[in-house]
Formats: C-alpha cells, sequence, structure tokens
C-alpha cells in the first residue's frame, strides 16, 4: 500500500451554510430580522434564497422548488434540513484533491460549473463524511 498523500489544503472559514426548509418566507423574515440581508433572491426560478451571514452566507432552499426537489424529503422525522456545508480551504488544487480523496476512500464529486460563495463564484468539490453529510470544499473566487 502507497503511503498517504500529504493534506493538499487547510481550511480557512466556514463557507455557507444550506438549510432546506418548506416555509422559505418564514426563515428569510426570521433571519432578516436578525440582521441578514439578501444576497441573491431565486426563489421564483429555482427556490433559493441567499442571505449575508456576517462573512459567510446562509442559503434557503425551498424543499418544493426545483433545487429542494432534487435534494430528498424537508426536515422532518424521514427528512433532513442540513444540505451541506462549505469549507474554504487553500490551496485549492482540484486535482490534488480529487486524488488525495481517491487515495483516501473518500467519496468526492468536482463541481461542473462555479458555485455562488460568500466571496462570489469559484470552484468547488463535494465530499460526504463517514455518516453521509456532505462537505463542500469551497476554492478561491474567480468571479464576484
Amino acid at each position: 500500500m502507497d503511503s498517504p498523500l500529504a493534506i493538499p489544503f487547510a481550511f480557512e472559514q466556514l463557507d455557507h451554510v444550506v438549510l432546506r426548509t418548506e416555509h422559505i418566507e418564514t426563515l428569510r423574515d426570521f433571519y432578516m430580522l436578525l440582521g441578514c440581508q439578501i444576497v441573491e433572491d431565486r426563489t421564483r426560478t429555482i427556490g433559493l434564497l441567499q442571505l449575508s451571514l456576517g462573512n459567510s452566507m446562509l442559503d434557503l432552499v425551498d424543499v418544493n422548488g426545483e433545487l429542494g426537489r432534487a435534494g430528498g424529503s424537508g426536515p422532518g422525522p424521514v427528512g433532513r434540513n442540513l444540505d451541506h456545508f462549505a469549507v474554504r480551504v487553500a490551496p485549492f488544487d482540484a486535482k490534488e484533491i480529487m486524488e488525495f480523496c481517491k487515495q483516501n476512500g473518500i467519496k468526492a464529486t468536482q463541481a461542473s460549473q462555479l458555485l455562488l460563495g460568500a466571496d462570489g463564484y469559484g470552484p468547488a468539490i463535494f465530499i460526504e463524511d463517514p455518516d453521509g453529510n456532505r462537505i463542500e470544499l469551497k476554492g478561491p473566487t474567480e468571479q464576484a
């Protein structure tokens, strides 16, 4: 067996959290009451509302919207409300990260497009922890 590869990145900060909900307007109002501001509102097109959360971002996904239906049932006895959490990593070398994951038996999927995070659009790789929680390893902003 080959020796394990050195970890090709370091965690920098939490980038964003994604909550799945059946009550997107209620959650929007709650978080705005706490000081969050709307960054991007795509509730009418794909059911996604993105709010500022300090230096991070909070995404609200309507489980009945296009994006939400792709993620399964909503919060409750058989569903979950956390879709994934994202952590900014540096350096972000997608090839090295994918190879590290492969060598360590970590399921990893590279995003097919730049994804919006707290600082703008950038590359991402999704991994899963042993419990099936999805973690987005977020690269640097390439497009504001």
